[in-house]
């Protein structure tokens, strides 16, 4: 074989496992081609589907919107503040803790039908249900006592006392025109107990405590001959969450956290 006709076959050889190529990588990029592109409504539709799929998902298990229906929360949360709530924190056999803002299903009459029947709108409607409105039958609340706790009001200052410990609620709560910051059974009157709060119940008041049908609100007054007890407590069950943040006004933006007082409270003696 002459050194032409090596370099003759070399040429033959090289070529037609370029050309070869050349056509695979065009048909497989003319393939991927076809299918990364989508008419723009199927594009759309498959966007819209992920992002109520995650809304759900997150409403369900992590965040949820609500507003503040009334003026019982002041002077932190006041009436039609937006806020968020997160579940985390109660999940498994995780628990409200004291001093917690927990927004929680009304337990049977503590709400007027106005504010139970939530969004009329039928957009509304829709984002209630994937958690980007509110909905009604909510209540926005501090929990004071937990299961086996005992709550007494008052001391010499007006202050309430869980377990034996005084809270000073000054930071946070409201009295109004009332002398304690447990008015509503009585007054502000006469002292009050109640107590050990029942296994799987929370006892919750609202930061307004003379604007607020909470708990105390629900106790059997004194001598009362046909009131049931157990009325004040909430089940655990119906807490939805705990708010972690105030969304709205934006200028009123902040972190909702556990006021310092209620972080001293002793647990309840066996």
């Amino acid at each position: 074989m002459t050194s032409d006709d090596r370099g003759s076959s070399s040429i033959s050889t090289d070529e037609g496992p370029r050309s070869s190529r050349s056509g695979d990588d065009v048909t497989a990029s003319s393939r991927r081609s076809k299918r990364k592109q989508l008419p723009l409504w199927q594009e759309t539709i498959l966007l819209l589907g992920v992002a109520l799929v995650l809304a759900i998902v997150i409403k369900t298990f992590f965040v949820q919107a609500f507003y503040i229906p009334s003026e019982s929360m002041e002077p932190g949360l006041i009436l039609n503040d937006r806020i968020l709530i997160q579940k985390v924190s109660y999940w498994g056999d995780d628990q409200p803790e004291r001093g917690d803002v927990v927004v929680f299903k009304d337990p049977g009459g503590w709400l007027p039908p106005s504010e139970s029947a939530g969004p009329s709108n039928p957009v509304a409607k829709v984002m209630a249900k994937i958690g980007l409105y509110p909905t009604g039958g909510h209540l926005v609340k501090r929990v004071i006592g937990v299961a086996g706790d005992t709550i007494v009001c008052c001391d010499d200052k007006g202050r309430l006392s869980v377990n034996g410990k005084a809270l000073d609620e000054t930071a946070f709560v409201r009295r109004g025109d009332r002398s304690c910051d447990g008015p509503m059974v009585t007054d502000c009157k006469e002292d009050w107990t109640v107590g050990p709060i029942p296994e799987g119940h929370i006892f919750v008041m609202g930061d307004n405590r003379s604007r607020s049908a909470d708990s105390s609100a629900k106790m059997c007054k004194p001598n009362a001959t046909e009131c049931v007890p157990g009325d004040e407590f909430v089940p655990v069950d119906l807490v939805v969450g705990k708010v972690f943040v105030l969304l709205w006004p934006a200028d009123r933006f902040r972190w909702n956290t556990r006021p310092a007082p209620f972080e001293d409270v002793p647990d309840p003696s066996p």
